[in-house]
């Protein structure tokens, strides 16, 4: 598993780590209006899977920002940004921010996704900050486990790959 910190101090990830050339792995997560979301609901879609900690801080805030800014320009492209955040809060944080398009999904419940995707920081049931690109099979083709949990991801090499999936 990948190494990772939260604030400095090093966490637990469950689940399994995911890895370039895999298959993307199945999961189910909450849409704002508590209806379920699959992987299957983006079929045919390059996606660019946005996790996040909490959509409430300055860094996630940020990383939905810019990727929905930059890859929601690429053809045949959905950005998701995951976290275990209720789905109340997430429509909220897009509502107060004017963000009526930005795919915003709660793994607050099963936390299907993060177990799936090897992102769940056990010790404070969060999800690490990652990033993940599969393409439009939904083939992994970019994977980034951030090091640090408060730092931002590497916005060129995911948005590369986004441009560079089909």
């Amino acid at each position: 598993m990948a190494n990772v910190t939260f604030k400095g101090n090093p966490v637990t990830l469950i689940g399994n780590e995911v890895k370039v050339g895999d298959k993307a792995p199945s999961f189910t997560v909450l849409a704002n209006d508590l209806s379920p979301v699959t992987l299957d609901t983006y079929k045919g879609a390059v996606k660019l899977i946005s996790v996040v900690p909490s959509i409430d801080t300055g860094v996630c805030d940020a990383q939905t920002r810019r990727f929905n800014e930059e890859a929601s320009q690429v053809e045949n492209v959905k950005v998701l940004t995951i976290s275990a955040d209720l789905p109340f809060a997430q429509k909220r944080w897009c509502a107060s921010n004017g963000l009526e398009n930005v795919v915003t999904l709660s793994d607050h419940r099963d936390l299907s996704f993060g177990e799936a995707y090897g992102v769940v920081m056990k010790e404070l049931r969060l999800l690490a900050r990652a990033v993940f690109v599969l393409d439009s099979e939904d083939n992994v083709t970019y994977v980034e486990y951030v090091a640090e949990g408060t730092s931002h991801p590497d916005y060129e090499a995911a948005i590369a790959a986004v441009k560079a999936a089909k």
